[in-house]
């Protein structure tokens, strides 16, 4: 063996240290970096030289750079990162939309108890003007809040849509960015080296990437790697790039959804479809949170001017003579929506062919919710299928039915078999929700008829209430009610303004019970009675004095009763806003809840990703001194042999 085999020992022995310097320098510079994953140098003993001796060796090789990297633990960590990401932004919007129900002073419910409260001011002072502009006020005040409510939510649409765009756009070019890093991959491939920090690049947008939507990954042979969206449907392959977009919803066009596009084809992606990232956040909140707490807030100002203005409508107002103007409506709210699928039948000018109206009959028996619409899926003519979307209830109709307070008439031409309808009765109430009345002689505080009970001397009998349910058919008549016997049994009789008779009928009251029962109507008016009535008992319903009508407080009355009485789907207003508040808090709740525990999940996850192939800089500054010492004792190889070198040239030349 001679000296050159000791000199490239040396080299090789330095060079592999000065490998391993720079390796661990280079994590110690990139120990900070996110996704950046440990390398580390590989070594091997070089192949050994024979001789009549035996074999020596000739130092050591670097053989490659290796990063430390598990595709399980990678996985794990990008997977989780994505539902954390859905459960954060969707807990975001909630935080948001919760400031839409306020608690106390600023809330809709003070705003709607305020003007209720005012109702009973009016019937304790009706001909007072002060106390009708603070009704006005009251009701103007409530109107406002109604619409200021409906305008945020509307508004939290507008940037979601905008968000979303965004997200969208964030997606198409991190899927470009994945397929030019497979690119260059690809063509280095042949090399047999691994390019370590070009995988933590692509890593890196992978890992970007599932924050905004779930995805998964395929390796192929040349070291590109394929990406799926958690549908399976290709984003990536190779250095081939598709793309998102974003587009109308199908059922409801104010709406964004997700879309496809690889070539020519187009289509849209179901939230299901999206597994987990921001985005699923996103079109979670808006199809769900969103729309529920629009119904809510609609449903609660349909119900609650729809119950004040059929009372209004029902009295009598301060103008003169007492009468002539109809008492009108105090709020207006926004009509009923009706929206066609987009993919429904149209004519040449792109207009849904099939007709479906809607129109609210009872205000009070509406639901927070949407419906969908379809012809009957056993194909009966004439039948149609409609589905409560709140809770997936479906029942069959036939045009003009009720439907939890409203009305569905199909037109003509009547929709198309495949034709779809989305039946919004509530959602745009609140937002056209505004008073009508800008005069404190349009509050109509008096009765048309008024009620006067005549005891016998052993009866008790006294009038609790006269509510006018709508004008009455015969404004002039007049109604006698006489109880026949102790148990209950009276006879009324319908007499005219010449107090001639017109009807009679017998009937029962027993305490609870009303008077008429309904759907017995007298003259558009319902009694409800204290006390025992006794044989004889009479109560007479007669035209309210007009000489009297600036004091009448008999409507004013069945208005403040509003306040207590369940107009909303058998709730006060006051109840009902306490359960919408509090549907909307219990989903706060369980969005901090959930995004806590997923936020856990991924926070354990990416610290066991970087566990395994983070950088530790205590263990690197080891090694930087192992390679160092390595590196010194190299050169001292080196050292040595070139003493030898200078020893054989000194005895070859002496």
């Amino acid at each position: 063996m001679g000296v050159n085999s000791l000199l490239g020992i040396g080299i090789k022995s330095m060079a592999a240290s000065y490998a391993g310097m720079q390796v661990t320098g280079h994590n110690i510079a990139n120990a900070n970096v996110t996704g950046y994953s440990r390398q580390q140098v590989e070594l091997a003993t070089s192949q050994g030289q024979f001789s009549g001796s035996g074999f020596f060796g000739k130092g050591v090789d670097v053989t490659t750079v290796k990063r430390a990297h598990s595709d399980f633990l990678t996985h794990e960590a990008v997977l989780s990162k994505s539902v954390a990401s859905m459960d954060s932004t969707r807990l975001d919007l909630l935080s948001q939309l919760e400031g839409v129900f306020k608690p106390g002073a600023q809330g809709l419910g003070q705003a709607s108890s305020q003007f209720l409260n005012a109702m009973v001011d009016l019937a304790n002072r009706p001909a007072d003007n002060a106390t009708r502009e603070v009704v006005l006020a009251r009701a103007g005040e409530m109107s406002r809040r109604f619409y200021d409510a409906s305008r945020t939510i509307t508004t939290l649409q507008v940037n979601l849509n905008s968000d979303l765009k965004n997200q969208v756009n964030e997606i198409n070019q991190l899927a470009r960015n994945i397929a030019q890093a497979n690119d260059k991959l690809a063509q280095i491939v042949g090399v047999g080296q691994p390019a370590n920090d070009l995988l933590d690049e692509r890593d890196r947008l992978i890992a970007k990437l599932n924050t905004l939507v779930q995805v998964s990954t395929l390796p192929a042979q040349d070291g590109t790697v394929s990406v799926f969206l958690g549908s399976g449907q290709r984003l990536v392959l190779a250095s081939k790039a598709a793309q998102l977009e974003t587009l109308q919803d199908a059922d409801d066009p104010s709406r964004m959804a997700v879309g496809f596009i690889d070539g020519k084809l187009r289509r849209a992606v179901g939230l299901n479809e999206l597994g987990g990232g921001s985005i699923a956040g996103l079109l979670q909140f808006q199809n769900k949170d969103l729309v529920d707490a629009r119904n809510m807030v609609g449903r609660l100002s349909a119900a609650i001017a729809g119950a004040v203005n059929a009372q209004q409508q029902v009295g009598v107002n301060l103008y003169r003579p007492i009468g002539s103007v109809p008492s009108e409506a105090v709020f207006s709210i926004g009509a009923p929506r009706v929206v066609p699928n987009a993919v429904n039948a149209v004519d040449g000018n792109g207009n849904a062919i099939g007709q479906v109206g809607v129109t609210v009959t009872t205000p009070g028996a509406l639901k927070a919710s949407e419906y969908a619409l379809r012809a009957d899926p056993a194909g009966a003519p004439g039948v149609w299928e409609i589905t409560r979307l709140s809770d997936g209830h479906a029942q069959s109709i036939n045009s003009g039915d009720v439907v939890d307070g409203f009305r569905v008439d199909i037109g003509v031409p009547a929709p198309l078999p495949g034709d779809r309808y989305l039946l919004q009765p509530v959602s745009q109430a609140a937002v056209g929700m505004k008073l009508l009345l800008d005069d404190v002689r349009d509050l109509a505080a008096a009765s048309p008829l008024e009620a006067t009970a005549i005891p016998t001397a052993t009866g008790t009998l006294n009038i609790e209430t006269l509510r006018m349910l709508k004008a009455p058919p015969l404004p002039d008549h007049t109604v006698r009610i006489t109880f026949t016997d102790n148990a209950g049994n009276y006879q009324w009789d319908l007499l005219d303004s010449a107090g001639s008779l017109v009807s009679s009928q017998t009937d029962q009251w027993a305490p609870g019970d009303s008077i008429p029962k309904p759907p017995i109507d007298m003259n558009g008016f319902e009694l409800k009675l204290l006390g025992v009535p006794r044989t004889g008992d009479q109560i007479v319903v007669k035209p309210a004095d007009p000489n009297n009508f600036a004091q009448n407080n008999g409507n004013a009355l069945a208005l403040a009763a509003l306040r207590d009485s369940a107009i909303v789907d058998g709730e006060t207003a006051t109840d009902a806003y306490s359960s919408a508040m509090a549907n909307v808090g219990v989903r706060v709740q369980g969005a901090k809840s959930t995004s806590a525990i997923t936020t856990a999940l991924a926070d354990a996850a990416e610290s066991a990703r970087a566990g395994d192939s983070g950088v530790n800089l205590d263990e690197e500054a080891a090694r930087l001194i192992q390679y160092q010492q390595s590196y010194q004792a190299a050169a001292r190889v080196l050292q040595v042999a070139q003493k030898l070198v200078d020893t054989l040239l000194a005895a070859a030349g002496g």
